[in-house]
């Protein structure tokens, strides 16, 4: 019989990062929406007038994917440009029907969220204190 491996704090957090995502993934796909769509989504309307480069940087993709994915979201009426003028730098922001898709998914996130906690208090709330106090760390940095 193998021996157990020892535990790994983060060969642990991966595979519940994979199993969290496949939840994500799964709740996203009825509204045409991957988790990295989610995320230049909100990039976008957490930052009106983005541009490509910031929302590529931000989302750790390079520009041309930046582009093609903006694009699909300009063509399914979820992003416009607010450029006046062709050559000006992009002025990204999202439509009325994008707000509307981003408050669907945000709900579908809040019950996996809510699923998730109460499944799991001990982890989710470890992962709350984590959290504050690595924001705390860089408040002192």
């Amino acid at each position: 019989m193998p021996e157990t491996p020892p535990f790994s704090p983060t060969v642990t957090l991966l595979t519940v990062a994979a199993v969290w995502q496949e939840s994500l993934a799964a709740a996203l796909k009825p509204l045409g929406l991957t988790s990295r769509k989610y995320a230049l989504l909100g990039h976008i309307r957490a930052t009106p007038g983005i541009s490509f480069s910031e929302l590529a940087r931000r989302s750790r993709i390079t520009a041309p994917s930046a582009h093609v994915a903006v694009a699909a979201f300009r063509d399914a009426g979820l992003v416009e440009d607010a450029t006046a003028r062709a050559g000006a730098a992009s002025q990204l922001q999202v439509t009325p029907t994008g707000e509307r898709l981003l408050a669907d998914a945000a709900t579908r996130l809040a019950a996996l969220d809510e699923e998730f906690a109460v499944r799991h208090p001990a982890l989710a709330e470890g992962l709350r204190a984590h959290l504050a106090d690595v924001m705390g760390s860089r408040d002192e940095d």
